[in-house]
């Protein structure tokens, strides 16, 4: 059982929902991204997304492309994102952690030194995506079998006969993206998502998280109601990119984790 699975079975054993948060590793820096980070727990956050800085970011909105920006402008590595997470985990070692990024930077590193390395680091799991199930092979399989758990991207495309291929080596959970696009781009509805969750859940023992467009606690709220969590990345690291100091951050945050947690 991976931190993953035993934080879903301690807040399904509460009755609470999930709330996880996404932070760009060294965005503004390494030292205030550490801060922000180490505080993400006492905010309420169940599930730390940590951003693996990347070129490339296509996936990504604005924000989300500028705070990685920001972080390699400021030297941040693959190296240093572990290390990140290696110094969390000297004071917490139940949080899990899930990096997320791009295939690139791994598949340089070399997927066996970077699956030892993560682990050490304290990694729990992985969104990598930019890796479809048709690559599975390349770091999905690999991974689970050292122990980290590969989360997979389902969307609102994602229809009834890519579903169970999209499902096939999915663990920990499954990230359903509401809305269609780049990150930081519209609000979720509840209203939307709820049908959409529902079809997941029929195909899979998983919890099913959805993220994207979620920006206040109303809504974090109203999409928790309807899934097992929600995920909250755009909004925080605009707040982290306005130059706020930690404890606005952690403040933003905490009052989206309330909201998830009253669902």
């Amino acid at each position: 059982m991976t931190r993953i699975d035993a934080k879903f079975a301690a807040l399904k054993a509460e009755g609470k929902k999930a709330f996880v948060s996404y932070i760009m590793a060294g965005d503004p820096d390494e030292a205030t991204s550490l801060e922000v980070m180490k505080g993400l727990p006492g905010a309420g956050v169940d599930i730390i997304e940590l951003g693996l800085p990347f070129t490339d970011p296509m996936a990504d909105g604005p924000t989300i492309q500028l705070a990685g920006g920001r972080a390699l402008d400021g030297g941040m590595t693959l190296n240093k994102t572990l290390a990140m997470a290696t110094e969390f985990r000297k004071g917490d070692d139940t949080t899990p952690i899930v990096l997320m990024g791009y295939y690139n930077p791994i598949y340089s590193h070399g997927v066996e030194a970077f699956l030892r390395d993560a682990k050490t680091a304290g990694i729990d799991g992985l969104i990598i995506v930019d890796l479809p199930p048709e690559e599975d092979s390349e770091l999905c399989i690999p991974a689970q079998e050292a122990g980290i758990n590969f989360i997979r991207l389902a969307t609102p495309t994602t229809d009834d006969a890519r579903l169970p291929k999209v499902l096939q080596n999915t663990s920990g959970f499954v990230y359903y993206v509401s809305i269609t696009g780049i990150t930081g781009a519209a609000a979720a509805q509840a209203v939307d998502v709820a049908p959409e969750v529902a079809r997941i859940k029929a195909k899979t023992d998983l919890p099913v998280i959805v993220g994207f467009g979620i920006t206040t606690p109303e809504q974090s709220e109203a999409i928790a109601s309807v899934a097992d969590g929600a995920v909250v990345g755009s909004a925080i690291v605009a707040k982290i990119g306005a130059g706020e100091s930690s404890a606005q951050i952690l403040s933003f945050v905490k009052s989206l984790a309330d909201g998830a947690h009253r669902a």
